[in-house]
Parts: C-alpha cells; sequence; structure tokens
C-alpha cells in the first residue's frame, strides 16, 4: 500500500481505537470519503454544503458540490453529462450575493444580491443555495 494508504489507515485506527474526532482538510474527495463521517464543502471560503459523507456522495445538494463530484474519476457518467464544467472567474467571496455566482448554471437575480444561508433540508444536511429544492 502507499504512504498515503497507510497513514490514512493509521488515522482511521486511532479515531476508532480512541474515539478521536479530526478536522480533515483536502482537495482529494477520494481521501475525504475514505476518512470522514461528515463533509463540508467549501467555496471561497463560506461553507456551501454539509452533510453525512454518504449522504453527500449519493446526492448532493449544491451546484458546486455537484460539479465536484461530477469531475471525479470513475464518477457515474450520467452524473457526469448532468453536470456542466465549470465556467467564468471564480470573482470575489466579498463582492455580495452568492460567492459562486460567477460560475453557476443555474444562477438567478437574487444571487447578485443576497448571500444564501446554510439551511437544514432534514436527511439532507445544510445546502446554502437558493434554489436547494428547485435543481
Amino acid at each position: 500500500a502507499s504512504i498515503q494508504a497507510q497513514i490514512l489507515n493509521l488515522l482511521s485506527d486511532l479515531k476508532k481505537d480512541f474515539g478521536l474526532t479530526y478536522l480533515f482538510i483536502s482537495h482529494d474527495l477520494n481521501v475525504i470519503h475514505h476518512v470522514s463521517d461528515r463533509i463540508a464543502v467549501m467555496y471561497l471560503g463560506r461553507i456551501v454544503e454539509l452533510a453525512d459523507k454518504n449522504e453527500l456522495y449519493r446526492e448532493p445538494l449544491h451546484p458546486y458540490t455537484r460539479m465536484l463530484m461530477a469531475a471525479m474519476p470513475g464518477c457515474d457518467p450520467q452524473r457526469k453529462n448532468k453536470e456542466m464544467p465549470v465556467r467564468g472567474e471564480a470573482g470575489d467571496a466579498g463582492d455580495g450575493g452568492c460567492s459562486f455566482k460567477n460560475r453557476c448554471m443555474y444562477k438567478i437575480a437574487v444571487c447578485d444580491e443576497k448571500v444564501p444561508e446554510l439551511r437544514s433540508y432534514p436527511g439532507r444536511g445544510l445546502c446554502a443555495c437558493h434554489r436547494t429544492g428547485e435543481i
């Protein structure tokens, strides 16, 4: 096994043996899935989605999370075809409105004006998107 895999397995063993909790930060979604129970997805410094790992991987709510999942190697081809590639520039989280608005294919007028609140969706986790439930 690779050194990375050995370290991840050690972290998992220590977590089980000592009841530890980790805050694990990574861009590698496969690693995140392996070591996490819950996952927070951030975009430009803001949490856009927080959910149990299985719920998040099965059916992500936020357009950014969907885009990330569609870009993963081995992703379901139907998911890949459903999600559009990244568009536009990242923008600035401080310029008002949704931090993902410049890249989102589901953007509507309110996205330019108001930062979406991180709201609870029973059985699905938390999501900060004005259009959650519509898309």
